[in-house]
């Protein structure tokens, strides 16, 4: 299947400057909700329905599933794609960075991030880039005119960390990730825009940690596993870095729900050993 991953990429890479190019005609909101309870805009749909159509016709993958979608879209036999088709889309009123995000599975959905076998994110900044992992490595390329040209080979945290970037209102953390934050702020620049894929680019870029944490009005936290911690949490591990949901690796999460929510922490390995020890 070897192929089908590839042929993957290339369709997740292929479809960005679409979904980049129909943003600004897409800013307002839908009439429906997601799954999760949050209003779509425009662009979510148009970007979902995009991607099904794109990653569905895809010879070897067997299933689709987006935070947009309430199940699993059959699409034949193969991989199951599970994809955020717009994450941070609530950034796109301000214009400020979003992104895309897929996860290959090797299992029917929802599935343990462990059957994963590549994930990756597209990143809409000044430029159009993306991350994409698989056999125990990233590479980050330059996506131009929907074709990926390689960056950079075996990307890996840098070993000296410098920024952080943490979700969810400071009154609603929870006392031990407070103490947390209290420890390293000292240490590391603050940098948080509000879509996960933008703060965890800059970790994966020059080295550090970005949380959503278990809140007090959400101990479950706000971002979904299937689609947002598992891929992500590959990349970062792949990438010599390491996952965690306060307990242990997002990846050994048996999920429960196709929309599950999971608190997450990644990052450097020593920062995220920092803050399990802080959270126990």
């Amino acid at each position: 299947m070897t192929d089908t991953v590839a042929a993957i990429r290339a369709a997740v890479a292929g479809a960005a400057p679409e979904i980049r190019t129909g943003l600004p005609g897409r800013r307002e909101k839908a009439d429906a909700k997601n799954p999760s309870g949050e209003r779509r805009l425009a662009a979510d749909e148009y970007a979902d329905e995009l991607l099904e159509t794109r990653l569905g016709g895809v010879d070897g993958v067997g299933a689709y599933a987006s935070e947009e979608r309430g199940g699993v879209v059959d699409t034949g036999e193969g991989y199951a794609v599970a994809v955020d088709p717009l994450d941070g889309s609530s950034n796109l009123e301000p214009n400020n960075v979003m992104g895309t995000i897929v996860g290959v599975y090797d299992a029917p959905l929802p599935a343990s991030g462990r059957e994963l076998v590549a994930a990756g994110y597209v990143l809409y900044g000044p430029i159009t880039t993306m991350a994409f992992a698989r056999d125990g490595s990233v590479t980050e390329y330059l996506i131009e005119d929907g074709e990926p040209t390689v960056l950079n080979e075996d990307v890996t945290l840098p070993d000296d960390p410098t920024v952080y970037g943490f979700g969810g209102r400071v009154p609603d953390w929870p006392d031990d990730f407070a103490a947390y934050v209290d420890e390293i702020e000292s240490e590391l620049k603050l940098r948080y825009g509000g879509a996960m894929i933008g703060d965890v680019n800059q970790v994966l870029t020059y080295g550090g940690v970005f949380a959503y944490p278990a809140l007090r009005s959400a101990p479950e936290g706000k971002l979904r596993l299937q689609f947002e911690c598992n891929p992500v949490g590959y990349v970062i591990e792949c990438a010599g870095g390491r996952s965690s949901d306060g307990a242990g690796s997002v990846l050994d999460i048996e999920p429960d729900g196709l929309h599950q929510r999971t608190p997450v922490y990644l990052g450097n390995e020593g920062l995220i050993d920092r803050l399990d020890a802080a959270l126990d």
